[in-house]
């Protein structure tokens, strides 16, 4: 009985194959929206498959629910099964390749013949590839780049893919006989954007080992059995991703979820601590040492949690996300707590797109979409005219989708809606600076979001020099995904983070936290100076797509981790603070 990932990645195999097949792009969108609709479904889709009732899901047609009928019933979707025909398979990798759209993979395999990425470097090392009409030197160069940083990071993943794997196998032990505490440690307890190796961990008595690692193993993710231990266990998904599953002695859980959460710093400088009050710590706890140095395993010193661990070397209890050794030492020795920023602390949605450019739903369905979330605003920013290629709004446009949206507010008021939508664009920022429209339509906006699309790999002097003036222009209110990074796929533009936080916060300007898990823009890294400086952030979901204002959880994360406050995070806020700071230009 396939589940509802299953069904969504076939959908969007189903549309990534249209794409390189040529085929009608509302057509293929369908497909990719219907896929997005069902990975976000909360209810099991078997329901829909069972009653017959496909259709009654918003965003699921008729055509498209008879595929998903055949694929229930018979293991194949037609459909699906047609392009893989169509398109050799090895195409399908070379859509992660920044710079590569569908057109040109096509133009590439039907022009050579080729259909793996060890011969399209090639014909970039051989010059062919630059040769091709539409391509050039800038293009190919560009190509290889991206191969490079896909090659160099293929052993890691996202921040949600991993925690889609890691929610799935969690769910499946959880309430398991003999599962006393159980939590996902390591990189991804930590929030890291990209995790290698999947860390899960279970306090339970011996007895139950030897069943719980049997449920693991066999669990429907699992495609390959790297090890089974007596006290750890080791598969690989589907997704080519590594879980190990380690199972402690309900007593030493708390030492070994600080051990395995890690990171390898803030650990050392932990043991470092314990040394210095004469005791030792390790994955099994905490334990007095002899007069010679050596742990005395005969002396354990009593915890129940890591928050008593802590505390028994001086230390209020630290957040798995800032365990980095990046300062969060010198806060939690002088300081109870950090009043970090959370998921429900969030109130409104800054940043979204809709079908007025290249966003999948009106403003409208956004905004209902906002509200039942519980929101209370929603900061609507399509793509400015610059970016033709994503539909950006010419000036007469920007003003027809005003009157939208004063409509809109004044239906909601009408009707006792406590909500309401925000007139914002993303501009793109020109190459020398400046915003994409002239002052008397820059002016009717509630806010605008400054972002870099073009031109991402400028030298450093010019795009700081870029910055700066978008910076300062008073128009700007928040600067969106400034490094301009993909994930896994796309280095980040050249430019100095630590003078760009310090001049946003001199402007009294925001810049983003992007929550789109491909991008995680700006890097948390940088937290300490935003912090040090005051900068004020906005976690932006950079929506495309209903499921997408979802996003959010993963830009809290980041924020988290970066030490961000609820007080410096924008859309905490109500709606009318949030409208004061758009007016403090």
């Amino acid at each position: 009985m396939p589940n509802n990932q299953d069904i969504a990645s076939k959908l969007k195999e189903v549309f990534q194959l249209m794409q390189l097949a040529g085929e009608n792009r509302f057509k293929a969108i369908a497909f990719d929206k219907a896929a997005q609709t069902i990975d976000g479904l909360n209810d099991d889709i078997n329901e829909y498959i069972d009653n017959k009732t496909l259709t009654d899901i918003k965003g699921i047609g008729k055509s498209i629910a008879e595929d998903i009928y055949v694929y229930a019933e018979t293991g194949t979707m037609p459909v699906l099964e047609a392009f893989r025909e169509k398109i050799p398979p090895g195409l399908l990798k070379w859509t992660q390749i920044s710079g590569l759209g569908p057109k040109n993979i096509l133009k590439i395999h039907e022009t050579f013949g080729i259909t793996e990425t060890e011969e399209l470097k090639e014909l970039i090392d051989n010059g062919e590839l630059a040769k091709l009409p539409g391509l050039g030197g800038k293009s190919a160069e560009k190509i290889q780049k991206s191969i490079e940083w896909m090659e160099k990071y293929d052993e890691r993943c996202r921040l949600d893919e991993a925690t889609k794997i890691a929610d799935d196998i969690f769910a499946s032990l959880k309430d398991l006989e003999g599962v006393q505490q159980i939590e996902v440690a390591g990189s991804l307890r930590r929030a890291k954007e990209t995790i290698g190796d999947i860390d899960i961990l279970i306090g339970a008595n011996e007895k139950h080992i030897p069943d719980l690692f049997d449920v693991f193993t066999s669990h429907g993710r699992v495609t390959e059995v790297l090890g089974k231990g007596d006290t750890k266990s080791s598969v690989r998904t589907v997704e080519g991703r590594q879980v190990d599953l380690r199972i402690v002695k309900p007593k030493n859980f708390a030492a070994a979820l600080m051990y395995f959460t890690g990171s390898k710093e803030h650990n050392v400088e932990m043991r470092s601590r314990a040394r210095d009050r004469g005791m030792s710590l390790n994955e099994y706890g905490l334990y007095k040492l002899e007069e010679n140095g050596e742990t005395n395993w005969n002396a354990p010193q009593n915890f129940e949690t890591e928050s008593d661990i802590y505390k028994m070397l001086d230390l209020n209890f630290v957040p798995p996300e800032l365990r980095e050794d990046r300062g969060e030492f010198e806060i939690f020795e002088n300081q109870e707590i950090l009043d970090l920023v959370t998921d429900e602390d969030i109130r409104g949605v800054i940043h979204a797109h809709s079908t007025w450019s290249d966003g999948k739903f009106s403003i409208r369905e956004m905004a209902e979409a906002c509200m039942e979330r519980g929101y209370e605003y929603l900061g609507l920013t399509d793509h400015s005219q610059t970016a033709a290629y994503a539909g950006g709004l010419k000036p007469d446009e920007v003003k027809r989708q005003w009157d939208e949206i004063d409509e809109l507010n004044d239906e909601f008021k009408s009707t006792g809606k406590n909500f309401v939508i925000f007139k914002g664009i993303e501009s793109d920022i020109l190459a020398d600076g400046s915003l994409d429209y002239k002052d008397d339509i820059l002016e009717g906006f509630d806010f605008v979001i400054a972002s870099v699309h073009q031109s991402l790999e400028m030298p450093e002097k010019q795009m700081m020099e870029r910055f700066r003036n978008a910076i300062k222009n008073p128009y700007t209110r928040i600067i969106g995904h400034p490094t301009g990074r993909l994930l896994l796929k796309r280095e980040e533009s050249k430019i100095d983070l630590n003078e760009l936080v310090a001049l946003a916060a001199e402007h009294n300007t925001a810049i983003e936290i992007n929550a789109n898990p491909r991008r995680l823009d700006l890097d948390w890294k940088f937290g300490n100076k935003a912090k040090e400086v005051g900068m004020m952030t906005s976690i932006n979901p950079d929506a495309h797509t209903i499921d997408g204002i979802d996003l959010t959880t993963y830009g809290v994360k980041i924020a988290r981790k970066g030490k961000y406050e609820k007080e410096r995070v924008l859309n905490t806020k109500s709606a009318e603070e949030v409208v004061k700071f758009f007016k403090m230009r």
